[in-house]
């Protein structure tokens, strides 16, 4: 098949499903979610996702209607159903179906859970990028993977305007994260990124990225940088669940990066390494 969808234990594909008009979805983004991209129909570092996805609806008081287990399972069987082996796996809970109200006792008695699986493949490697810059606006709990994606959609309309693929977005000097990426720094052989506090995302991949790095031998600082170290940097480079390590060579119309080649392509190989080396470990016969 195409592509696959669940709801509230309905199954069909994403076009055919229907969802009511009272999910608070619709009205507040009253949910979290979270993403993963396959390689031979394997969902790359699931269960990281899923924890990711438990923990953050439980910081806005959702109880996910499935067990991890199930959800799982239900996630791998859904990436194994459709034709593309290269797809985007997606989770989604909401606090359910109610009639509108703000505080939480209009939702109802259950909250609402989303599954869909469509083709689509990883941002390539082998090409570099083009960002802009954009003050940070967003709320201050940035670390909640939340389906309020306002923010995000106009950074990303930004962008595209422009002519670029990414918005990279800072506090004052501070640099944050991007409009849907964690974007980082290599100076002076030294892998530099954001703490992971409440101003950024606790990226998987960016998790992936440090721990490779350091087994690789490649000094860590997750500390907070300014735009004039980001413009400086030896490289620039962003990572999300479909960008495993996308360098930037351009900012604002700037050049950047460039001058540490090797470096980046050494981490790029590993992402792959890994990515491939985690789908052959998991196919399915």
């Amino acid at each position: 098949m195409e592509n696959i969808a669940y709801y509230n234990g309905k199954i069909s594909s994403i076009e055919e499903m229907m969802i009511p008009m009272n999910e608070r979805s619709s009205y507040f983004g009253d949910g979290v979610y979270d993403a993963m991209f396959t390689v031979n129909h394997v969902p790359l570092a699931l269960d990281d996702h899923l924890r990711r996805f438990y923990r953050s609806a439980k910081r806005i008081d959702i109880d996910i209607p499935m067990p991890f287990d199930e959800l799982r399972e239900l996630v791998l069987d859904f990436c194994r159903r459709i034709d593309s082996p290269d797809a985007m796996a997606y989770v989604q809970a909401t606090r359910g179906v109610g009639m509108r109200g703000h505080a939480y006792r209009f939702a109802g008695g259950r909250p609402s859970l989303w599954v869909w699986v469509k083709p689509d493949a990883l941002d390539p490697m082998d090409r570099a990028y083009k960002c802009i810059t954009m003050e940070d606006t967003r709320f201050l709990h940035c670390d909640i993977k939340t389906i309020n994606l306002l923010p995000s959609v106009i950074y990303t309309q930004r962008a595209e305007e422009a002519g670029c693929d990414e918005t990279i977005l800072h506090r004052g000097d501070r640099v944050t994260e991007c409009a849907h990426s964690n974007v980082h720094i290599l100076k002076d052989g030294v892998f530099r990124t954001a703490p992971c506090d409440n101003l950024i995302l606790p990226g998987i991949t960016r998790a992936h990225r440090i721990a490779q790095c350091r087994e690789m031998g490649i000094p860590v600082v997750e500390e907070p940088f300014t735009l004039t170290e980001l413009m400086d940097a030896d490289e620039v480079f962003f990572t999300s669940a479909s960008a495993l390590c996308c360098r930037v060579r351009e900012i604002d119309g700037r050049p950047v990066g460039g001058r540490a080649p090797e470096l980046i392509r050494r981490i790029q190989a590993a992402a792959w390494r890994e990515a491939l080396e985690e789908a052959n470990g998991q196919r399915w016969e």
